[in-house]
C-alpha cells in the first residue's frame, strides 16, 4: 500500500475505513505519472479513488491554481460530487477550494474562477470547451495536473465525447504532462476505453485499475398475480403493488425509460397512494428549480419515492435509497446495472432492485437482463469516428482564444482518438467551412467568421463573433420547445412545440406530477393553471431507447429453447408453447416472417428484435417497396421485438422484399423525401455554429431555428449537394435516427435465413404488436387502457386457440 499523508490516514481511521486495492492502484498509477482507467462496481469509492492522488499531491505540495479538473455528464452529478468532496476536505481541515462550473453558475463567479481558479473545478464538457475559448485559457490551465472523467461510458461513444476528446487534446497541448483519469462501473471492453482516453489512442499508456467485485445484487422480476399483460410497455398495471413496495422501504427510486412514461407512472402511483406517502418526479424537461427542489428533498430524506428517468441514472450518491424499481424493460444490462447501483450505494452490501415488465416480450427481455447482470455481463459499446459538426464548433472555440495554425491544429486534433484518421485536407475543408460557411454560402456576410492572416494562421473576423460563439456553443440540441408557466411567472419546465400544437385553451395535460389547464399560448410560452380534472400525458419526440443487441441475442435464444421455459410465468410459458404448436419458433440465426389474414386485411409480421428505431425505418422501406409492387399496404406498427405491416393484398414472397439493395434505393429516397434529413441538418447546423439560436438578450424560437436551417438546407441541396454539413446530416440520419447499422445487419441476416410461415389466423407472437394498431388515435389514457385491454384479450383468445 502506498504511504498516505498522516491527515488522510487519521481521517480514514476515524471512519473505520482502509484503502481498497483499487484506490491504492490509482495512487500507484499517479505516482508513476500514468494515465489510468478505473473500472469498479458502484459503491466501491470510485470518486474518492479518482480524487485521492490529487488530495495527496495538494497536501504534500500545497499550491494555488487549478490542479484537478473533474468532468461530469450531469450538472447534478457535479454538485453531488462537490458535496461529497467538501465533507472530507472540511473534516481534514485542508485549505483546498472545490467549485462547480456549468451553465447555471452565476456570471460573476465564472469571471472569478478564470481570474483565480480553485484547486479543483467540477464541470461538464460544454463548460470546459467554453473555458478553452478564452484568450487566457493557457494561463488558466498552465498548472493543470489531472483531468478526471466520471462515468466515461456516458461520453465516449457520442458527440459529447467527441467534444471532450478534442478539449483534452487542447489541454494536453497546453500542459504536456497532464494526466488523464477515467472512472466507470459499466465498461464492457476496457481496452477500447483506454484507447479513447489515451493521448494519440495509445492504450498501453493507460493503466487499467480494476476494483474488487461487490456483493451480488438482490434482483427480482416482479409479476403481480403471476400474470404478464399482452400489451403495454410500462408496468403501470402494477401501480398498486409499486406503492406497497414504496411503503415497505425507506426510499425507492422508480425508473422509467421516457418522460411520458414518468408522468404516467407518477399519476398511476398517486391514484393508489392512499397513505399519502411523499413521492416526487424528476426528468429533464422540468425546470432547474423544480429538479433542485426534488434533489434537495431526496438528500434530506424527505421523500419515500421518486419517479425518475435517465436524469438520475448516473452516479448520484444517495445512501438512503434502499430499493430501485425499473418500470418496463431495461433495454440494456449496463443501463440496468447503473440503475441498480443507485440502491444501497455500498460495495459490500447487495443493492435491491425490482424489474416490472410491461408485456410478454418485455418479460423475456427482463429475464435476459437479469441473467446478464447476475453473470456480470455488460453491453458492448459502438464507437464511431468523430463528428465534423462537433469539430467545427471546437475549431471556432480555439479561434476565439487566439490564431490557429492549420498544421498544429491537425496534429492536435488527430491526437484525439475519434479524429485519429482525419487528413490534413479534411482539416482544411473544415477551416474553409468555419470561415465562410462553404462555397454556396461564402457570399453572405453573416457566415464570414474567420479570416486568414498573412502567415497562414486563422483568426476570428470580429470580436463579437467570440461573444456569439460563447452564448450559442453546445452539443445537446433540444427539440423546439415552449416554456410552461403559471400566470404569476413561475416556470414549471418546457414542452415540445409538436405537443403544444395539439392542445388549445381549456385542454389539460399532466406535467411535473400536476394536472394543468392551458389558459393561453404565446409564441414562446404556455400559460397554465392547476386543475383537479383528468388530463392527457404529454409526448416528447426523439429516438427511443432500443434493446441492445446483447439482450436481443438472449431473447432470441429464450424463444428457441423450450428447456428454459420452466423459469417463466405460466402464461408466458403457455404463450411460447402455443406459438410452437401453431407456427414456428425461429432459431437465433433465423428471421421468422408470418403472414395471415385478420378482419379483412392481410398481415405480415417480422420478428427481428432489432429495436423500435430500426423497425420504424424498415416499416417505411417495406411499405414503399410493397406499394411499388401493387401489394397495397395501408400501414405498419413496430415495437422493439417485431414489425407488423398490414394491407389489402397478401404477401406471398416476403424474401423478395428484404433484399439488401433496399438500403441503396428505397432508403436514400425515403430519407431525402421525409423530414428526417432536414431534422438532422437542423441539429448539425446548430452544433457547428452555422445557425445561432441566441443573440444577446434574445433567443430564437424552435420554429425560427427550423425556418433558418430549412432555407440553408434547400440552398445547399441545390447548389452544393456535397457540402460538409449535408454529409454530417446524412451520418446522423443513418446512425442516430434510423439505426441503419442494425437495419443493415438485419437485412444481411435475412438474405439466407428467412423462414416464412403462412397462417390462417393471428399467431401468439403477433398479438403484442397487432394490439398497438390504432392506439395513437385514442386521446384519453383511461379509455386507451380499457380499449387496449379488451382488444388484447379478444386477440389473445384467437391466437391461443389450437388449430
Amino acid at each position: 500500500m502506498p504511504a498516505l499523508p498522516p491527515v488522510i490516514e487519521s481521517w480514514l481511521a476515524s471512519r473505520g475505513w482502509s484503502l481498497r486495492r483499487h484506490q491504492a492502484g490509482m495512487l500507484d498509477a499517479a505516482g508513476h505519472g500514468e494515465h489510468a482507467l478505473l473500472v469498479a462496481p458502484t459503491g466501491a469509492g470510485k470518486t474518492l479513488a479518482g480524487f485521492l492522488p490529487s488530495l495527496v499531491d495538494l497536501i504534500e505540495r500545497p499550491r494555488n491554481g487549478l490542479h484537478s479538473l473533474y468532468i461530469s455528464p450531469l450538472k447534478a452529478l457535479a454538485v453531488d460530487v462537490q458535496r461529497n468532496l467538501l465533507t472530507p476536505i472540511a473534516e481534514m481541515g485542508l485549505d483546498i477550494r472545490v467549485e462547480t462550473r456549468s451553465g447555471d453558475t452565476p456570471s460573476d463567479r465564472k469571471a472569478r474562477q478564470r481570474a483565480r481558479p480553485p484547486q479543483m473545478l467540477l464541470t461538464t464538457p460544454e463548460s470546459l470547451s467554453l473555458l478553452l475559448s478564452y484568450p487566457d485559457a493557457d494561463l488558466i490551465f498552465a498548472d493543470l495536473d489531472t483531468v478526471i472523467i466520471d462515468e466515461i461510458h456516458a461520453f465516449a461513444p457520442d458527440k459529447r465525447g467527441d467534444l471532450l476528446a478534442l478539449s483534452m487534446s487542447r489541454l494536453q497541448a497546453i500542459r504536456p504532462t497532464l494526466r488523464r483519469v477515467g472512472l466507470s462501473a459499466t465498461v464492457a471492453e476496457p481496452d477500447k476505453y483506454r484507447e479513447w482516453l489515451a493521448p494519440g489512442g495509445r492504450a498501453e499508456h493507460v493503466a487499467l485499475v480494476e476494483g474488487e467485485p461487490g456483493a451480488p445484487p438482490d434482483l427480482q422480476i416482479f409479476i403481480p398475480q403471476d400474470r404478464v399483460p399482452w400489451s403495454g410497455h410500462s408496468g403501470v398495471y402494477a401501480a398498486k403493488q409499486v406503492i406497497e413496495l414504496i411503503a415497505a422501504n425507506k426510499m425507492t427510486l422508480v425508473f422509467c425509460n421516457t418522460r411520458s412514461l414518468a408522468e404516467l407512472t407518477f399519476q398511476e402511483l398517486w391514484s393508489e397512494n392512499d397513505e399519502n406517502l411523499p413521492i416526487g418526479i424528476h426528468h429533464g424537461s422540468l425546470s432547474r428549480e423544480a429538479r433542485r427542489k426534488v434533489e434537495a428533498a431526496m438528500a434530506a430524506g424527505k421523500l419515500r419515492g421518486l419517479v425518475a428517468t435517465a436524469s438520475l441514472d448516473l452516479g448520484i450518491d444517495w445512501g438512503d435509497v434502499d430499493c430501485v424499481i425499473q418500470m418496463g424493460a431495461p433495454k440494456g444490462s449496463s443501463r440496468l446495472l447503473q440503475r441498480i447501483g443507485r440502491s444501497n450505494h455500498r460495495l459490500d452490501e447487495p443493492s435491491k432492485a425490482i424489474l416490472i415488465p410491461g408485456n410478454r416480450f418485455e418479460y423475456l427481455e427482463a429475464q435476459a437482463a437479469y441473467d446478464a447482470v447476475m453473470a456480470g455481463e455488460r453491453d458492448p459499446e459502438r464507437f464511431r469516428p468523430g463528428a465534423n459538426d462537433v469539430l467545427a464548433q471546437h475549431i471556432m472555440a480555439l479561434a476565439c482564444a487566439g490564431p490557429i495554425d492549420p498544421a498544429q491544429l491537425h496534429a492536435e486534433v488527430t491526437s484525439a482518438w475519434p479524429y485519429a484518421a482525419l487528413t490534413r485536407a479534411q482539416i482544411d475543408e473544415l477551416l474553409q467551412f468555419v470561415s465562410t460557411g462553404g462555397y454556396a454560402l461564402r457570399a453572405y456576410d453573416r457566415f464570414q467568421r474567420l479570416v486568414q492572416n498573412p502567415d497562414g494562421t486563422w483568426r476570428i473576423a470580429h470580436p463579437r463573433i467570440a461573444q456569439q460563439h460563447r452564448i450559442n456553443a453546445g452539443i445537446i440540441v433540444d427539440q423546439p420547445a415552449l416554456d410552461i408557466r403559471f400566470a404569476n411567472g413561475r416556470k414549471l419546465g418546457t414542452i415540445e412545440e409538436a405537443f403544444a400544437a395539439t392542445i388549445s385553451p381549456g385542454d389539460r395535460f399532466f406535467f411535473s406530477g400536476m394536472s394543468l389547464e392551458l389558459v393561453r399560448q404565446t409564441e414562446g410560452e404556455l400559460i397554465v393553471r392547476a386543475s383537479t380534472k383528468s388530463a392527457r400525458i404529454p409526448s416528447w419526440g426523439g429516438t427511443r431507447m432500443a434493446m441492445t443487441t446483447h439482450l436481443a441475442d438472449k431473447v432470441r435464444r429464450f424463444i428457441a429453447s423450450p428447456g428454459e421455459w420452466h423459469r417463466f410465468p405460466t402464461d408466458v410459458h403457455e404463450w411460447l408453447a402455443m406459438q410452437q404448436l401453431r407456427s414456428v419458433l425461429p432459431r437465433p440465426d433465423q428471421l421468422l416472417v408470418e403472414t395471415f389474414p385478420h378482419e379483412s386485411l392481410h398481415y405480415m409480421v417480422v420478428y427481428s428484435f432489432e429495436g423500435w428505431n430500426a423497425h420504424q425505418s424498415l416499416g417505411m422501406l417495406l411499405t414503399r417497396r410493397m406499394e411499388e409492387r401493387g401489394l397495397k399496404p395501408i400501414g405498419f406498427v413496430a415495437n422493439d421485438y417485431s414489425l407488423g405491416v398490414y394491407g389489402l393484398e397478401p404477401v406471398k414472397d416476403p424474401a423478395s422484399l428484404f433484399s439488401a439493395d433496399i438500403l441503396d434505393h428505397e432508403f436514400i429516397a425515403w430519407v431525402e423525401e421525409s423530414s428526417l434529413l432536414k431534422r438532422a441538418f437542423r441539429d448539425v447546423a446548430v452544433i457547428s455554429g452555422l445557425i445561432e439560436r441566441q443573440q444577446p438578450g434574445t433567443r430564437k424560437t424552435g420554429r425560427q431555428v427550423s425556418f433558418s436551417t430549412d432555407l440553408i438546407y434547400d440552398v445547399l441541396r441545390r447548389y452544393e449537394p456535397d457540402h460538409l454539413l449535408l454529409r454530417a446530416a446524412w451520418a446522423d440520419a443513418r446512425a442516430r435516427m434510423t439505426d441503419v447499422g442494425r437495419l443493415g445487419e438485419l437485412l444481411d441476416r435475412a438474405a439466407g435465413t428467412i423462414v416464412h410461415k403462412e397462417l390462417e389466423r393471428v399467431s401468439p407472437l403477433a398479438v403484442p404488436v397487432l394490439i398497438m394498431i390504432g392506439r395513437e388515435n385514442v386521446a384519453q389514457q383511461e379509455t386507451e387502457n380499457l380499449l387496449l385491454s379488451e382488444a388484447a384479450d379478444a386477440l389473445g383468445r384467437i391466437a391461443m386457440t389450437p388449430d
